[in-house]
């Protein structure tokens, strides 16, 4: 399956490095073959997946043919996102 990259969720890597919290592309590709939950909202789909003991990371992705395509992504902390997506 081809996973693509927005220009923003290319920006995102950098961004999220520079605030002390880096997230590889492995770790976007692992979360969405292996996500907890992903929850349609309009066009999009929200993928969130545990990532520690305190967080979750969320997608905002969208199916483009047989791929995908990553729209943005970031971490947030589990007891926020509990019960929803």
């Amino acid at each position: 399956m081809a996973i693509r990259y927005t220009v923003h969720a290319r920006y995102k890597f950098d961004l999220l490095a520079r605030h002390g919290f880096p997230i590889h592309e492995e770790q976007v590709v692992d979360a969405l073959l292996g996500l907890d939950v992903a929850i349609p909202r309009e066009d999009r789909l929200i993928a969130k997946k545990r990532i520690g003991e305190r967080q979750v990371s969320r997608i905002i992705y969208g199916e483009e043919g047989e791929g995908l395509i990553v729209i943005t992504f970031y971490p947030g902390r589990k007891e926020r996102y509990e019960g929803a997506i």
